[in-house]
């Protein structure tokens, strides 16, 4: 064959090959080109930690897209109500519970995003909301409770599962703000802790596992009784504001109400029960005291709330009397699914919650006087009242809502125009209490002009 034949026929073929393997290389890049454009999405603020997460899972792309669809949910939610006074935001994560302190100064609020949040009640008012931070490192709580003289509050940890005080100091400059750990408590509960309390006197601090196990703690962290609540499954553990009593609730149709003993000279004693509250035929979902523990509010699987009078001489085997039962599942709330109660300070009013829905009771009558749907975009899991009962909190989402308390003002005047009906005959009464009728009416006009 000729050599220049033969070297075109070489040279042809390995252009054709060149040509061949570059093809080859185009293709795969263009495939895994297509194969990551799925995942190119902004990353600002809780995008990342959302798409990290849901890249770990099994279809990642079905998780982005519904992660996707949710934040656009988030984001085009709107919430508008005429007795909304503010909205408190700064958690980038969901809000899991509230407190408030004993001097009225704070609110503190843990959420999934790994910080506690304490806020200036002065500021509700405002259009802008000043917070205090505080990190949870490597875990995030899920009840919170301040201690009694207000420089410190106790958050119970999801991920270690045991409790841990925090003190609030001040910083360098003078300003509060310089939080640090003050006390770890032992990981003690087995499974999930559904309730976690301190004591107001300032003597003992509660937790309860969602099994049967309530263990009473010394604020040092020791054990000072293990206590079997006998519900089989517990729903809801509170310590009483009177500071005497835990509570407890759960599987069986009763609340069981636990005395916390100490001596005169402030040592531990026991724990005895003291008295249960009777009436409803299936589980107690949740419950709540009345600021002076003379009430207690409860709600049940079986349809209905009840209130129970509590300021009893149990120890001569006086029961607690029933104030009132109404049912709610007519009311748009399922018996069959969880709800939360919480009872106002003075007694007078009763908050159930569920989803997405709170419903407002007068203790009175048991009459619905309100209801505030979807004020979050998704489900309720704290529903708070200020000490004075003007405000009404609540929790659902990343935000955290305040409304004016409009049922509270109403019932309020109607009390007042029932006492100046007593008074007539009084002259400097009577005076008072219809200057106090104004100021109450106005403020409703104020917040309610039509």
């Amino acid at each position: 064959m000729d050599p220049l034949v033969l070297v075109t026929i070489v040279l042809g073929a390995t252009i054709l090959l060149a040509f061949y393997i570059t093809k080859i290389f185009r293709s795969k890049a263009v495939d895994t080109q297509t194969q990551e454009e799925p995942e190119d999405v902004s990353e600002t603020g809780d995008d990342k930690s959302d798409k990290t997460e849901n890249i770990t899972t099994a279809g990642a792309g079905k998780s982005k897209k519904k992660v996707l669809d949710k934040k656009q949910k988030e984001k085009g939610f709107v919430f508008q109500h005429p007795w909304l006074l503010s909205t408190l935001k700064g958690h980038s994560g969901r809000v899991l519970d509230m407190d408030l302190s004993s001097n009225g100064k704070y609110l503190a609020s843990c959420a999934e995003d790994r910080t506690v949040l304490v806020w200036h009640t002065k500021d509700f008012a405002a259009k802008e909301h000043k917070c205090l931070r505080c990190n949870v490192e490597f875990d995030h709580g899920v009840f919170i409770s301040w201690s009694p003289d207000s420089k410190a509050f106790v958050v119970q940890k999801a991920v270690a599962n045991n409790t841990e005080v925090y003190k609030m100091g001040k910083k360098p400059d003078g300003s509060m703000g310089d939080f640090s750990v003050a006390v770890t408590f032992p990981q003690e509960h087995k499974t999930d802790t559904i309730g976690m309390g301190i004591s107001p006197s300032g003597r003992f601090l509660a937790s309860c596992s969602d099994k049967t196990e309530l263990i009473v703690w010394s604020l040092r962290g020791e054990i000072l009784d293990r206590i079997d609540t006998v519900h089989n499954l517990t729903y809801c553990c509170q310590v009483s504001p009177c500071g005497r009593f835990v509570a407890t609730s759960g599987f069986t149709s009763d609340v069981k109400i636990w005395e916390v003993k100490f001596t005169r000279n402030g040592d531990f004693e026991k724990v005895t029960r003291a008295f249960n509250l009777g009436g409803h035929t299936s589980g107690v979902y949740s419950f709540s005291f009345s600021s002076d523990s003379s009430k207690v509010a409860t709600v049940s699987k079986d349809g209905t709330w009840k209130v129970f009078n509590t300021a009893i001489e149990y120890t001569k085997g006086q029961d607690a009397t029933l104030i009132i039962s109404a049912e709610y599942a007519a009311d748009k709330i399922d018996s069959s699914k969880p709800s939360l109660i919480t009872i106002s300070p003075e007694g007078k009013l009763v908050a159930l919650s569920q989803d997405r829905r709170v419903n407002l009771y007068s203790v009175l009558t048991g009459q619905l006087l309100a209801c505030i749907e979807e004020p979050h975009s998704q489900p309720i899991v704290k529903v708070l009242f200020s000490s004075d009962s003007q405000y009404l909190f609540t929790a659902g989402d990343k935000h955290i809502r305040i409304f004016l308390n409009v049922p509270g003002i109403k019932n309020n005047i109607h009390e007042l125009k029932e006492m100046l009906k007593r008074n007539l005959s009084n002259s400097a009464a009577k005076e008072r209490i219809e200057g106090q009728i104004a100021q109450a009416e106005q403020n409703l006009k104020n917040i309610l002009p039509s």
